[in-house]
């Protein structure tokens, strides 16, 4: 079994206010304008990618509340707070500073009376703005949060992108996993990361990336490294694919039970995930390049509901049952031959 003593990487424990507003600003291009506090975003700590809207803890109920995780206030929020009086507006966003908040964000433009801003000053904590709707705001910097505190693992193998499927090749050292992924770019396919392969889990979803080292390059045994994108150009890399199947090269001496139908379908679990594995044994001149390929598009027409080897099987017993029930004469199995004068 491939990967089996495969190690997460240590997950990232948290991450400093001031940070993730510079990631946010580069990456995301998110324009966040620093509204209270703000000399504080160092010191202050983030250290889950789960969100909270505070409406609850404003109103008065605070027995859940989820202080520990980003404050996102948007036009509820506010729009319930310049609806009290000037001191009740006043307690009730007191009673949210009294809590150890990490940061605040304000969203949709929103501002808040001067009178809570400097309560937020007293209360050391952040205040930041963004002219953003609520909804899409969340979204992106929950996205950005869970990529960043994501489970990741290293992994020895070559991934490449053949139709728009991330196929992992993995086996031992020697098999030709790297020139099985360079014959794959020069008929036209992508290659993601050569050696080691960098594996991060969204959700239930596995995406491969090169390291910074090992980016778009490529050793072949007895040439050396190679450089993928100067040679074949930049449509033949990819910085990150999701990975659909894994194509585990060996030796025929070595490989056992070998799959002769396609109705056996073998898993492999990586970070929790459980991923389709095809064994697949090597033995002089198989075409390792073009098996890789019929993968990838026999994948692709399970994915769309057709699955050969299940076609295959109820054609078979059809056929049984068909001549069980059949008395006559035994039929030819083809009984007319049309002809060919081409």
């Amino acid at each position: 079994m491939p990967f089996r003593n495969q190690e997460a990487i240590p997950i990232r424990e948290n991450i400093e206010v001031s940070e993730l507003v510079e990631k946010l600003k580069q990456r995301i291009k998110i324009e966040l304008l620093p509204v209270a506090a703000t000399e504080y975003a160092s010191k202050k700590l983030i250290t889950e990618a789960d969100l909270h809207r505070p409406g609850l803890a404003l109103a008065g109920y605070v027995d859940l509340f989820t202080f520990q995780r980003i404050q996102v206030i948007g036009n509820t929020e506010c729009n319930f707070l310049n609806n009290l009086d000037e001191q009740s507006r006043l307690d009730a966003f007191s009673k949210l500073l009294s809590f150890n908040i990490p940061v605040i964000f304000l969203t949709d433009n929103n501002e808040l009376d001067d009178a809570l801003l400097k309560k937020a000053d007293a209360s050391k904590i952040p205040v930041y703005r963004t002219e953003l709707e609520t909804t899409k705001f969340m979204f992106l910097l929950r996205d950005f949060l869970e990529d960043y505190f994501a489970l990741q693992t290293m992994l020895h193998g070559t991934m490449v992108d053949v139709y728009g499927i991330g196929i992992l090749i993995s086996g031992k050292s020697g098999l030709g996993k790297s020139e099985v992924a360079l014959d794959l770019v020069e008929r036209g396919h992508r290659l993601v990361s050569d050696d080691v392969v960098m594996l991060t889990k969204k959700g239930n979803v596995l995406l491969a990336s090169a390291t910074e080292m090992n980016k778009h390059f490529m050793e072949i045994r007895g040439l050396g490294i190679v450089d993928v994108m100067s040679m074949f150009g930049i449509r033949s890399i990819r910085y990150q694919k999701r990975l659909e199947v894994v194509l585990e090269l060996s030796l025929w001496e070595d490989t056992e039970n070998i799959n002769r139908t396609g109705l056996n379908h073998d898993s492999v679990e990586i970070l929790g995930t459980e991923i389709p594995l095809i064994h697949l044994p090597i033995t002089p001149g198989k075409n390792i390049t073009v098996i890789a390929e019929v993968i990838a598009m026999n994948y692709l027409l399970k994915h769309y509901g057709y699955d050969a080897a299940e076609a295959f099987q109820k054609k078979i017993k059809r056929h049984i049952a068909e001549k069980k029930n059949r008395h006559d004469m035994p039929r030819r199995a083809i009984e007319y031959f049309e002809g060919d004068f081409e």
